[in-house]
């Protein structure tokens, strides 16, 4: 019988095969863009002029999306990969490079504020991560206002104001500090934003869209020699 209390972890036999089951599709899903990449890369070549644009356009665009899927993933370094790229490509590719961080961004804001609490929940007993199912508690029988207040409690009197006046001024922050990853990354902290349903939509969009702008621009603007 699963356990009568929702935030009892249930036994290792049940969670880890789910939990196998989750990352196994993940992996999938993964390995299965790899091979498109590769695939179309691969062929390109081969095609004729007409056709070898068509081709390029489809691997501009897969590329945009699977580099975005990356982003999405929580503890991925996002900025660094970005940067990278721009630095070993140059110009040329800034302007994909910020539009795969937005979609990657927003992409993990859309999974936080949309999934199941449920299925969240049950997510994070099968992870055995008692604290993150409190917090999923909280936010299914709290209302924002409550949780506002609560969030302000939590945090030193300093970060209060900028936590909960200003949030969409701190994830901005939050997704331009070197080193978020240990934070959970881009992808990490908009999932946990959206997880938090204190942020809508379209002030998230606005804010992830001029978040990530600066570095592109610059580098789309003065080539990537600005970054060296």
């Amino acid at each position: 019988m699963e356990p009568s209390d929702p935030l009892i972890p249930p036994p290792l036999s049940r969670s880890v095969p789910r939990l196998i089951l989750r990352l196994a599709i993940i992996a999938a899903l993964v390995c299965g863009g790899l091979s498109l990449f590769n695939w179309l890369q691969a062929h390109i070549a081969d095609l004729e002029d007409a056709a070898r644009a068509r081709a390029l356009t489809t691997l501009v665009i897969v590329s945009v999306v699977a580099y975005a899927l990356i982003i999405a993933i929580p503890f991925v370094p996002a900025i660094e990969i970005g940067i990278a790229l721009m630095v070993m490509e140059g110009s040329i590719i800034a302007p994909f490079v910020w539009l795969a961080t937005v979609l990657g961004l927003l992409i993990a804001f859309g999974f936080g504020r949309w999934v199941s609490l449920d299925w969240l929940h049950g997510f994070f007993r099968d992870l055995h991560m008692r604290r993150a199912c409190e917090m999923v508690s909280r936010i299914k029988t709290q209302a924002p206002q409550a949780r506002l207040a609560g969030l302000s409690d939590r945090l030193p009197r300093w970060l209060a104001p900028l936590a909960t006046r200003f949030r969409y001024g701190m994830v901005a922050a939050l997704l331009n500090i070197p080193g978020n990853v240990a934070l959970g990354g881009g992808g990490g902290i908009l999932m946990m934003a959206g997880i938090s349903r204190l942020f809508t939509p379209l002030f998230t969009i606005f804010t992830i869209a001029i978040a990530t702008a600066p570095v592109p621009l610059a580098v789309w603007l003065m080539g990537a020699d600005f970054l060296k």
